[in-house]
């Protein structure tokens, strides 16, 4: 079988690092290249943790991609960068792998017709643990006999994007089971702005920031004298490198856009 060529784009990130070293451990893959504005011409192993690898840090994508031909570019850097890097990897045939967030939906329906356009496959992820596709599951199940709903994601404070991709996924996952409606008091009043969350289809959802969380989803379902909460943790960023793994294994051979890890599985 031929070795994919792998390609980080965010590489020095907290993400990137670990997808440095998930792909260092699997077989049938390798690191080809790395592209991060920081720490530019430093091993890419060695920031790592790992041994030295010899693939110095470029800031460049297109030279990178260029130099290196990789199969697969995997994205975690922001949502400012990620559809132009996305489109870069397209153009020069590269599977993009996408856990940034920040893509709109025109922008992922553009993404989705430039990669059928040369019948290459590219995935946009919200989330990459196989725990959280199973949470999402769970809930589009239970929605259908208990449609009165309230999502919590919790994440870290350094999160740019609120709600959490993995939220609103849910939410639309939810939404496509149940009928629409407002959940609530008809006549309930916010005494501050916000205080009853966003809401997506009628379903409320509330986003929490501070230190020291990865990431936390659960899912409240009410029901006549009963409540049911679906609940994930990913308790460290290595949870996501199985997902992560899987994906880059499965994206080359598809053509178009997959939405959502569970597309893959």
């Amino acid at each position: 079988m031929e070795t994919i060529g792998v390609l980080v784009c965010g590489a020095c990130g907290q993400m990137g690092l670990e997808v440095v070293r998930a792909v260092t451990r699997a077989e049938g893959m390798e690191i080809c290249a790395a592209v991060d504005l920081a720490r530019v011409g430093e091993d890419i192993g060695l920031l790592a943790g790992i041994d030295a690898s010899g693939i110095l840090v470029q800031d460049s994508l297109e030279e990178a991609i260029r130099e290196k031909k990789p199969a697969v570019m995997v994205d975690f850097t922001n949502p400012k960068s990620v559809f132009a890097n996305a489109q870069t990897a397209i153009s020069w045939g590269v599977c993009p792998v996408i856990g940034a967030t920040g893509l709109t939906d025109e922008q992922r329906g553009e993404l989705s017709q430039k990669l059928s356009a040369v019948k290459l496959g590219g995935l946009v992820a919200p989330n990459f643990a196989i725990g959280a596709i199973l949470m999402m599951e769970f809930a589009n199940k239970a929605a259908a006999y208990l449609p009165d709903v309230e999502i919590i994601e919790h994440h870290h404070d350094r999160k740019l994007d609120a709600p959490s991709g993995t939220a609103l996924k849910t939410a639309e996952g939810i939404a496509r089971v149940r009928q629409s409606h407002a959940q609530g008091h008809p006549e309930e009043k916010e005494l501050l702005d916000g205080a009853r969350g966003a809401e997506y289809d009628g379903i409320r959802i509330h986003s929490v920031r501070l230190p020291g969380r990865v990431a936390h989803q659960e899912v409240i379902f009410g029901g006549l004298g009963q409540i049911l909460t679906i609940r994930h943790d990913s308790i460290n960023r290595e949870s996501f490198m199985p997902g992560v793994v899987l994906a880059i294994r499965e994206i080359v051979n598809r053509d178009g856009l997959v939405f959502g890890l569970d597309g893959l599985m």
